[in-house]
């Protein structure tokens, strides 16, 4: 049977306009985004099989242009499309962000800093530059590889935290095997960095560790 021989209540469309986006399943969320289905299979069936295919939709939004076309209905065309609605999240995500008072919101920074570094492959260390009212004034990316003290280097953040005129810095950084407890060489470049930043004035408020499923704050933790 075609969406368009549903009873109007159940056609994701309409169901989104008259219950609003949050009301539907992420087979109905894509079911929209992919507009048609293929032969023998509504939208909606076909975006039920990508999600049995991937797993569950952040696999599927995160699977390689080779992987995505592989599934039968589907082609560059629609990968490119999908990649675009992705960075259009992240960055709207990024642009609220922007001036919020991150001190007082620690949820909030949790889930903007897992939208930035969960699906990294490998391990990322972050930092976000925060005026003197706690706001922030840029995230950036500073180190990559496998993070420990031998390859954070303190004096390196503090130059970036002077050039970009911060008050208070918060550290970020990703275990890619998905577990987001932080390790005993997590707490020691920690107290290296807030040593350093203690030197030019400079406070480290929070130091997040992004796991698959969690982020684990040091500031909730006790460990600043």
């Amino acid at each position: 049977m075609k969406i368009t021989d549903w009873p109007i209540d159940e056609r994701p469309r309409e169901k989104l306009l008259k219950l609003g986006p949050t009301a539907l399943s992420d087979a109905e969320l894509l079911a929209i985004f992919l507009r048609t289905g293929i032969k023998g299979c509504s939208a909606v069936d076909l975006a039920r099989t990508l999600l049995n295919h991937f797993g569950n939709l952040r696999v599927l939004l995160n699977a390689s242009e080779s992987d995505f076309c592989q599934v039968k209905g589907l082609g560059q065309a629609k990968y490119v499309q999908l990649q675009a609605s992705v960075e259009i999240s992240k960055r709207f995500f990024a642009q609220k962000m922007d001036k919020v008072d991150t001190l007082n919101s620690v949820e909030q920074t949790k889930a903007f800093l897992q939208a930035k570094l969960r699906d990294q492959s490998q391990e990322v260390f972050a930092i976000l530059l925060l005026d003197s009212q706690h706001r922030l004034i840029k995230y950036r990316p500073m180190f990559y590889g496998t993070i420990d003290s031998a390859s954070v280097y303190p004096r390196v953040l503090v130059k970036q935290a002077l050039e970009d005129n911060a008050a208070a810095v918060i550290l970020a950084h990703n275990h890619p095997s998905g577990v987001a407890e932080p390790s005993q060489a997590d707490k020691q470049i920690t107290q290296r960095i807030i040593a350093a930043m203690n030197l030019v004035d400079i406070k480290v408020l929070d130091h997040f560790v992004i796991g698959d499923g969690e982020a684990v704050s040091f500031a909730q933790r006790g460990l600043i």
